[in-house]
């Protein structure tokens, strides 16, 4: 199974993606009728069926339907592609990146933000988090969408 690449979506895919998350699982018609400008019901399985070719979806038959998933929940999903984002443009760096951020935002962080950043810091700091590799994170992803596969009674070869 080929990893997840939330990083590389498309419009239409990361629109679907909403969907899913959003619904927890929907069938083609369902993403159909959510979509804004919507394209066909044809273009819309298509796009489902890349969505599961590049490993980010499963589907399984419930009658004479095929019901969505995401393989992974969204806050996995938005870790991996920070992880991406850090790794391609921040060469890891978690301090260049938050600097970053800070320079791009057009106004100042408020006191409250602030505070909040700091006590994230502080409870990084008091737990030791150094953060994990992007082998490491990998690894544990393989083995939760295996679990998945298991759980839907997904074939391992295919959706």
């Amino acid at each position: 199974m080929s990893k997840p690449l939330h990083f590389d979506l498309s419009r239409r895919e990361r629109q679907i993606m909403d969907i899913l998350y959003r619904r927890k699982s929907a069938d083609a018609a369902e993403v159909l009728a959510e979509l804004p400008d919507p394209p066909s019901y044809s273009a819309v399985r298509a796009l489902l069926r890349i969505l599961e070719e590049k490993g980010i979806i499963l589907h399984t038959q419930e009658g004479r339907r095929y019901v969505y998933r995401p393989v992974e929940s969204r806050e996995r999903a938005g870790r991996s592609s920070v992880s991406r984002l850090l790794d391609t443009f921040f060469s890891g760096s978690v301090e260049d990146a938050v600097a970053a951020m800070l320079d791009a935002r057009d106004e100042a962080l408020s006191e409250e933000e602030l505070d909040r950043l700091k006590t994230v810091i502080e409870c990084a700091r008091r737990e030791g988090r150094r953060g994990e590799s992007s082998r490491e994170a990998a690894k544990k992803r393989k083995k939760k969408n295996k679990k998945n596969r298991r759980e839907w009674n997904v074939p391992e070869g295919g959706g």
